[in-house]
């Protein structure tokens, strides 16, 4: 028996991403994406820091204060952690892109290892900023 083009489907329709089950691979993929978007925008924040630094003798002290403030160090270790997943990760796509981490055990591997790197480069960079 045919069906007809008109007729549903009842299939169920989930667009709620929070129930979804991401793998691992999928996650380090999608949060580097969402680092590129978030340095974008950082890239411009620091960059108005520093013209506004540059202006006088007045905003560089201004600015000096701004950054040594308990809320600048939390927020510029949060941006340093960010570039630095972003980096790692960006090396384990250009590795995958060679074709390392092609079998899906070696990806998971690699996915989890971004983490763990991630996750030094967070506490070394947290006891460099305070």
């Amino acid at each position: 028996m045919k069906r007809s083009v008109k007729e549903k489907k009842s299939r169920p329709i989930n667009l709620n991403l929070l129930t979804m089950d991401f793998p691992i691979t999928a996650i380090v993929s999608i949060l580097h994406r969402i680092s590129g978007v978030v340095m974008f925008f950082a890239i411009g924040i620091f960059l108005w820091l520093l013209s506004e630094s540059l202006e006088s003798d007045e905003s560089f002290v201004e600015i000096s204060q701004l950054m040594n403030s308990l809320l600048m160090r939390f927020i510029l270790w949060g941006i340093c952690t960010v570039f630095s997943y972003h980096f790692v990760a960006g090396i384990r796509h250009l590795l995958m892109d060679i074709g390392c981490f092609e079998e899906f055990e070696r990806g998971v591997f690699s996915a989890k290892f971004t983490f763990f790197i991630t996750a030094l480069l967070s506490i070394f960079l947290g006891v460099f900023i305070w």
